[in-house]
């Protein structure tokens, strides 16, 4: 597979059609859910298959309305959200050496190894494609040349490749919420409380007027460290 090629072609499509290639190109795929726009993945997916497969992560910290959104979801379009959760064991030994919030001293990427890392490893393991919600705009510094297909190399198996599709690559958050307010789909109601980009609760605050949407997140920390690993290679150029 050609990504450069590839990556050409899609750029022409909608994300509707970039997902119903996906879909026809891997027999085992699934959407990573978390955020508003995730579930307008799950939408456009919904309506593509009888079967969507969507997994999420639960750190153990997150905010309470992020789980009641969870199972809005959930019910809303009626499917099956496996959930997959850090091991307790890495849990509990990072909490009794250096405490419930060492993230603040340390950085966060210690605490995001464990709880977001190793959980997602274990998602991907059974698939060959995943597909997220990542948008260009949404981390100036860490996101500007999100391809719309590339290989993922951070989390392909053993002589096994992973592709991690990004169909809203070219979207702006302006249309990301447009689509939902079009459709009515659920969303976490603490967008409406000035967060925009949500994670744990700990590392994770409202922003003000005229910020960019990711300096709620890790706000400790300088703004090209503000990524836990989930997207490993956003730094890459697309895979040839």
């Amino acid at each position: 597979m050609n990504l450069t090629e590839l990556n050409l072609e899609l750029s022409g499509l909608s994300p509707r059609e970039i997902i119903k290639r996906a879909l026809n190109q891997h027999d085992a795929i699934a959407v990573s859910f978390s955020g508003a726009e995730d579930v307008v993945l799950i939408d456009m997916l919904s309506k593509l298959t009888d079967s969507p497969r969507v997994f999420t992560l639960d750190t153990g910290r997150l905010h309470a309305q992020t789980y009641a959104f969870i199972e809005r979801v959930r019910n809303h379009y009626q499917i099956d959200i496996e959930v997959f959760s850090p091991q307790a064991e890495s849990v509990q030994s990072l909490v009794r050496q250096k405490g419930l919030f060492s993230f603040y001293q340390d950085g966060h990427e210690e605490c995001c190894g464990i709880r977001k890392i190793e959980p997602l490893r274990r998602a991907l393991k059974p698939l060959d494609a995943w597909i997220t919600g990542q948008r260009r705009d949404q981390s100036p510094s860490t996101r500007s040349e999100v391809p719309h297909v590339q290989l993922d190399s951070s989390f392909s198996g053993r002589g096994e490749q992973l592709f991690k599709y990004n169909p809203l690559a070219n979207w702006t958050s302006k249309e990301v919420w447009d689509y939902i307010r079009l459709m009515e789909i659920p969303y976490n109601e603490l967008h409406e409380k000035g967060f925009i980009s949500l994670g744990c609760e700990p590392c994770t605050r409202p922003v003000l007027p005229g910020q960019h949407e990711r300096e709620g997140r890790w706000w400790w920390e300088e703004s090209t460290q503000k990524e836990c690993g989930l997207h490993a290679g956003n730094l890459k150029a697309p895979n040839i």
